[in-house]
């Protein structure tokens, strides 16, 4: 019990860490090592996640804002329609079985990283170009001034951007809980692909505001699962201080990285994991067995 305990905080640590560096809660990480490695239900694991998604978010959102790379006024207008899609993709996650959700979250991890992988050297060259700043914001944008900037540490210069598509960007967020919900990642990478991509926020600042939503998110998907007895405290405790620890640490050091650097080991980890969840959603729906599963 003991060494289980301890294998689950210093995987969590480097969940928490992880996290921190591209903006998630850690749970792309700590649902597939819980249910390939510990074997427990996926279910369980979700529920873990999502709790863990919580401390993470503090304990990141925490750094970011003291950096002033946080997005608030962004980060509210987007929790909107994504807390509204987490209580939906909670009470879904509650009655599906395991194995689509393992096929699901697998897809999913893989789609996250043919995004990063498409675009790790688009970011260094818009915020050289001042491409960013040059984005001109919607009328939505405007009225709530979405806009923002921030001190790179690792270009030594100020970074000022506008917001745009915020509709588009909405609808996406929205999804993002649905995400959160359903598979307990918390719904960051899709929220920071979708600020990063679609509304022209820089990657840091989309990676510091996803961290700043992510635990209003997660809490409203983890009292779904509470109400329906899915929370294991032994499982949560090493999982929710892990995270805690590793977050803290990732985020003292995102902003002195690359985008690209960051974008590069995101994309290994993610074929690794995305290939693991996806063969064992088939071995456990269909009994077809995939060479490498843990």
């Amino acid at each position: 019990m003991l060494t289980t305990f301890v294998l689950m905080f210093l995987v969590a640590i480097f969940a928490g860490f992880f996290g921190a560096l591209v903006g998630v809660g850690g749970g792309v990480i700590i649902v597939p090592a819980l249910t390939l490695l510990f074997h427990l239900p996926i279910h369980s694991a979700i529920a873990a996640s999502i709790v863990s998604v919580i401390a993470t978010s503090i304990a990141g959102a925490l750094s970011y804002v003291d950096q002033q790379i946080t997005n608030v006024r962004l980060g509210m207008f987007l929790e909107i329609s994504t807390t509204a899609g987490a209580l939906v993709g909670a009470l879904i996650g509650v009655l599906m079985h395991g194995w689509v959700l393992s096929l699901i979250f697998g897809a999913l991890i893989f789609y996250m990283a043919i995004i990063s992988y498409r675009t790790r050297k688009v970011e260094d060259r818009m915020l050289e170009s001042g491409g960013y700043e040059a984005k001109t914001d919607d009328k939505i944008a405007r009225t709530l001034r979405l806009y923002g900037n921030y001190h790179d540490e690792a270009l030594k210069r100020e970074v000022n951007y506008h917001a745009t598509k915020t509709v588009e960007g909405s609808l996406i967020s929205s999804l993002a809980g649905v995400g959160s919900g359903l598979l307990g990642i918390g719904g960051g990478v899709i929220k920071v692909a979708a600020m990063n991509s679609m509304m022209g926020i820089p990657m840091k600042a989309s990676v510091a505001t996803s961290k700043f939503m992510i635990g209003v998110t997660a809490a409203t998907s983890a009292v779904v699962y509470f109400i329906a007895g899915g929370i294991n405290q032994y499982t949560v405790a090493p999982v929710a201080l892990g995270t805690m620890l590793g977050a803290t640490m990732g985020s003292l050091i995102m902003n002195k990285l690359h985008s690209k650097v960051i974008k590069t080991v995101f994309f290994v980890l993610m074929i690794y994991l995305g290939y693991q969840m996806i063969a064992k959603g088939l071995l456990l729906g269909f009994n077809i067995k995939f060479p490498g599963l843990l």
